[in-house]
């Protein structure tokens, strides 16, 4: 099968082998666009392609005109039901990808094959819309390659010249511009992407959101993609303390938990009061885009992260807020104390928002809430042993943490605790605040992410958005805030080294680790620290990163009106050193060459007319003999002089010496007038 593909290629002409190949670069081009299309534009696509291969192969003419502006008319169509609009990032993303398509059932000349090119550079720029990661930047890097292939092979003779000529070529040519790119990369103005990313919507899946639906997700699928990364200065802490605190949330409406209301909080704000102890934790995080106005921190910050283009604060409940989301990658650092107190130690009007419950939801727990309080033992039991009634009935009642608990009905405390017995982090955290309300313990659940595991090959922690989590805060009097964990209690390996949850692992993936875990761990490792230094050296150059390198040059209070003289600096001096160059190359051609060619120059001067056929190779014995037969022996001299300068080139030995004395008898010699 492959030999006769091999030998049908071969065969093709040049304009369907050409073809072809640019079907093929194309289609590269397209492939990780596939998830973000709308699936008709995908099936179009390849439909397209497949039918453009077709004809190449089958030297079949293009479809008209008509048929064109039809499947075109169709297509914008599509695209406004599917996008309710013609604007916008996904919108145009359609449309490009339409036009593309439908460009190639219509390359009849030069100047449409480059209307695909350029329609490919421009695809191929829109796929870091969805991804800058270092994969998408790669496989765009040999798609990249595979467009000035096609472009240059454009641009050769008729005939068969092999491809890889062309992709010679447009290497040489990526290599001359790659340092430009560099010094652009570096120097060039940071800018805002072009359109926004909208929010994620995601459910299903392991992450954190800005509210709380119990009960709602049959099955949890865990997303394996890195959340942020954490370089810590010195000893980090142990990873059962390590909570990174996210949303607070303490408004329960029967199903969903949402953070405080506002027309609440603004009138009866509980105080943050937090009091730190102990020795701080130094670190450093790299956060990828949340398009959320968080910041991430570990349980508790004092000070305001040092981060560039944002400006932060700490809310009551320590939840860290931006003043705008978080849509780019950031980087930011940050001091933490693990031992820590906050919030009132007396009671407070506004405690009692955090026992509130809605009412005619949850009977059963309700019920038990007051079969505790009516038992003789507890009747005058403070919160921390209510606390420990709830957290031995987790432990000894037969719990169980899973992924898999199903779908829950209205009552989700209430099948939580006497029914199904199982559930996530959330439905844990959920149920267990409710139970401590029931007993009028202030309790609200916090969110965010818990653990996290250290890559080996550069020692950073990846925590990833697997790692989201759901604990509880309760108040106890004289101590403020205290965090509870539940899942603690169901699962301890959980929030610890032993139990962390892991997302399936791909065909290849599993194929590793039937092979070799520990190979299949630490090409993980390698790969997550080279994403982790293109996320640090590439993504998170930012416009601060710009000034900071400019102040390292020397530039004390650094502008952009630096930064433009300094790119100006560097064009200049780049032309200047090119224009030397050229200058030094230019003496650096062949001395004997450039002596024979004086020689000819001036015979042709003196009427020694060489054939039109010798007039760039003509050899010293070829201008002796064409002397010798137009005037004899009159410029014996000059002869002899020929045949030395072609003895001193086919010398065994060939001397510097002789060509300087050759060059000082060329001076000398008489001329045929």
């Amino acid at each position: 099968m492959l030999t006769r593909l091999s030998t049908l290629l071969r065969t093709l002409p040049r304009d369907s082998r050409d073809t072809l190949f640019l079907l093929l670069v194309i289609a590269w081009l397209l492939l990780p666009q596939v998830a973000h299309l709308p699936l008709w534009c995908s099936v179009l696509a390849t439909g397209v392609l497949l039918w453009r291969g077709y004809l190449a192969l089958s030297n079949q003419p293009l479809p008209g005109r008509w048929w064109l502006l039809g499947l075109l008319a169709i297509t914008v169509g599509a695209t406004l039901l599917s996008h309710k609009t013609l604007l916008g990032r996904d919108a145009g993303v359609t449309l490009l990808v339409v036009l593309l398509t439908l460009k190639t059932l219509e390359l009849r000349a030069r100047r449409d094959a480059f209307v695909v090119f350029f329609l490919g550079f421009f695809c191929m720029l829109s796929n870091f819309f969805y991804s800058q990661s270092l994969l998408i930047a790669a496989s765009m890097l040999l798609g990249l390659m595979g467009l000035l292939t096609v472009l240059v092979n454009a641009h050769m003779p008729v005939g068969k010249p092999p491809l890889m000529e062309a992709a010679k070529t447009a290497s040489w040519m990526t290599l001359l511009g790659a340092p430009i790119m560099v010094v652009l990369f570096v120097l060039f103005p940071r800018m805002a992407p072009l359109w926004g990313v909208p929010s994620d919507a995601v459910v299903g899946k392991s992450g954190l959101s800005d509210k709380m639906q119990v009960g709602a997700i049959a099955k949890l699928a865990l997303d394996d993609s890195v959340a942020m990364r954490i370089k810590f200065d010195g000893q980090p802490p142990p990873q059962r303390d390590m909570y990174l605190r996210g949303p607070v949330l303490s408004s329960f409406d029967g199903r969903e938990w949402r953070p405080a209301q506002p027309d609440f909080a603004s009138r009866f704000s509980v105080p943050a009061s937090l009091v730190v102890t102990g020795t701080p934790t130094h670190y450093e995080v790299t956060l990828e885009p949340t398009h959320r106005p968080w910041l991430f921190v570990l349980d508790a910050a004092v000070a305001n992260p040092k981060l560039t283009g944002y400006q932060s604060a700490m809310q009551a409940d320590l939840q860290w807020m931006l003043n705008k989301p978080v849509a780019e990658l950031i980087r930011y650092k940050a001091q933490s104390f693990t031992s820590f107190r906050h919030g009132p130690q007396t009671p407070v009007i506004g405690l009692r928002e955090f026992v509130e419950l809605p009412p005619g939801f949850n009977p059963r727990t309700l019920a038990l809430a007051s079969e505790i309080r009516r038992d003789a033992r507890y009747t005058q039991a403070g919160s921390a042993e209510l606390v420990q009634i709830a957290l031995d009935r987790l432990r000894t009642g037969g719990y169980n943490y899973t992924l898999e608990p199903g779908v829950y009905g209205t009552h989700t405390a209430d099948e939580f605790w006497f029914d199904k017995k199982e559930g996530f982090c959330e439905h844990i955290a959920s149920s267990f605040v409710i139970l401590m309300r029931a007993l009028d313990v202030p309790a609200r659940v916090v969110t965010g992410y818990q653990g996290g595991e250290q890559n080996t090959v550069d020692n950073f922690w990846v925590i990833r958005q697997s790692d989201a989590h759901a604990w509880t805060e309760v108040w106890h009097e004289g101590r403020g805030w205290v965090r509870v964990d539940p899942t603690s209690a169901v699962s301890p390996g959980r929030t610890g080294a032993s139990q962390r949850l892991v997302a399936p692992q791909g065909v290849v993936g599993q194929a590793l680790s039937t092979i070799s875990p520990d190979f299949s761990i630490q090409l993980r490792a390698v790969w997550d620290a080279v994403n982790n230094s293109w996320n640090q050296w590439v993504l998170n150059y930012t416009q601060g990163k710009q000034l900071e390198l400019l102040k390292n040059m020397g530039f004390e209070s650094p502008s952009w009106q630096d930064l433009s003289i300094v790119l100006i600096a560097i064009v200049v001096a780049v032309s200047l050193a090119g224009a030397a160059w050229s200058l030094w190359e230019r003496t650096q051609h062949d001395p004997w060459l450039r002596l024979l060619n004086k020689a000819r120059q001036q015979l042709a001067t003196s009427g020694i007319v060489t054939p039109e056929n010798m007039a760039v190779a003509t050899t010293p014995r070829q201008l002796a003999t064409l002397l010798q037969a137009q005037h004899g022996s009159q410029y014996e001299a000059l002869q002899s002089w020929l045949m030395q300068l072609e003895a001193q080139r086919y010398a065994r030995v060939s001397l510097p010496s002789q060509l300087q004395q050759l060059r000082q008898q060329y001076r000398a010699l008489v001329w045929p007038a």
